[in-house]
């Protein structure tokens, strides 16, 4: 039968025998994408009578949209916030790598730095989509220098710095430029925080609350203002009082504006976080939560000492510390490994497991319409999963960019 494929002769995919992630549920049906993006099959049939030019057999696997990390300093021995190695061609090789773990974009995160280090690494590293060279980037996470120094947690105290009045000046002239960054962390107690946060939110810049010692009056002012995310859930800010909750107080909040999510990043890795911590996050706010890996250079690398932007760390088994002290200093594990322990140490279902990796992220970054989700024309980013939540391949625009 003659196709009628006036809107486009680009060749589809069609992939089969798998289960697919959407609405919140996984539905036996199949997958179509042209160009990249995810198609309506009815529009497909009724409008143009077209076809699969190829079909994809998945076994019986899961499709979910592909994962995305938007907390990762590195790995693989390489180090964002270094700039003795070449910044571009070291982010292209974690992008590369971190395909097999099924994640599919992600913000390359630079930790507390002197300005000399922002003003190289930013304009070095574009925005770009991910394809078979790598995984894509997002833009920029610039975890400081804007934070606690009491709640500095591996982040040197040496560069640390505080806000003047007025303090967008001095957050230009920290980074030199906001080109290509997509998140800021900073706390939200510091004296001109809230006309930053107000600042970068317009910029349309994800602002999120940690490395700090905020009470939860101030953690609702920094969201009144527009902060949206908060930076490694329990980590690095004041432990949870039930007369002033501080940050963890956010996740139940009567003082977040109407229609606003306030989402929080776990590092579910089973050493930031105790299993019964998680659980009591997942349980309190299931659709804020965002698994991010926090991953340093010694991801991917055997035991022993490394570096993580200025300071030293040592690896042992896994947990990563600051050398010679027990101060961890973000994790060594993988977005699928968080998926599985998520899963496993909550007892959520595979679909929620899946969309704190993907869905969540998206939302949190404004980007849903076309990613983290597998609704028709959003990119074609998939990761094709096991029922055990083991990576079986990864698909950037619909083209397969790894395989097990």
């Amino acid at each position: 039968m003659p196709s009628n494929k006036s809107v486009s002769d680009a060749p589809i995919t069609q992939f089969i025998n798998c289960r697919i992630l959407k609405d919140h549920a996984l539905q036996r049906e199949d997958l179509w994408v042209r160009e990249g993006r995810i198609l309506d099959p009815e529009k497909l049939f009724f409008d143009e009578q077209g076809y699969a030019d190829r079909q994809v057999d998945c076994g019986g696997d899961i499709i979910a949209p592909g994962f995305i990390d938007v907390q990762i300093n590195g790995g693989y021995g390489i180090d964002f916030s270094l700039v003795s190695q070449d910044v571009s061609a070291g982010v292209s090789f974690v992008a590369k790598r971190i395909l097999e773990h099924g994640v599919t974009s992600f913000c390359p995160t630079l930790v507390t730095s002197p300005s000399n280090i922002y003003h190289k690494v930013l304009p070095e590293v574009k925005v770009h989509n991910g394809g078979a060279h790598g995984a894509g980037v997002l833009g920029f996470h610039l975890e400081g220098p804007f934070i606690s120094l009491e709640k500095k947690g591996a982040h040197p105290a040496q560069y640390i710095r505080a806000f003047h009045p007025g303090g967008m000046n001095d957050l230009m002239e920290a980074y030199g430029s906001l080109d290509n960054v997509a998140m800021v962390t900073l706390a939200p107690e510091l004296e001109g925080s809230p006309s930053v946060v107000r600042e970068l939110s317009q910029r349309g810049i994800t602002v999120s609350l940690g490395h700090s010692v905020a009470n939860l009056s101030q953690a609702e002012d920094a969201v009144q203002q527009g902060a949206t995310f908060i930076t490694h859930l329990f980590n690095a800010m004041l432990p949870f009082h039930h007369r002033d909750p501080g940050i963890v107080g956010l996740l139940t909040s009567d003082r977040t504006p109407a229609g606003r999510t306030v989402f929080y990043g776990m590092i579910a890795d089973g050493i930031h976080t105790n299993p019964a911590a998680l659980r009591i996050a997942h349980r309190a706010h299931p659709a804020g939560l965002v698994l991010v890996t926090d991953a340093i250079t010694a991801m991917g690398l055997p035991p022993g000492r490394h570096t993580l932007g200025q300071q030293v760390i040592e690896i042992q088994g896994l947990h990563a510390y600051v050398a010679g002290t027990t101060t961890l200093c973000g994790s060594i594990a993988t977005m699928d490994m968080c998926v599985r322990h998520f899963k496993q140490a909550s007892g959520c279902s595979i679909e929620e497991a899946l969309e704190a990796a993907s869905l969540h992220p998206a939302q949190l970054l404004g980007i849903s319409d076309q990613k983290g989700t597998l609704d028709f024309d959003s990119h074609a980013d998939l990761v094709l999963v096991d029922d055990a939540l083991n990576v079986r391949a990864t698909y950037i625009s619909g083209e397969e960019v790894w395989r097990k």
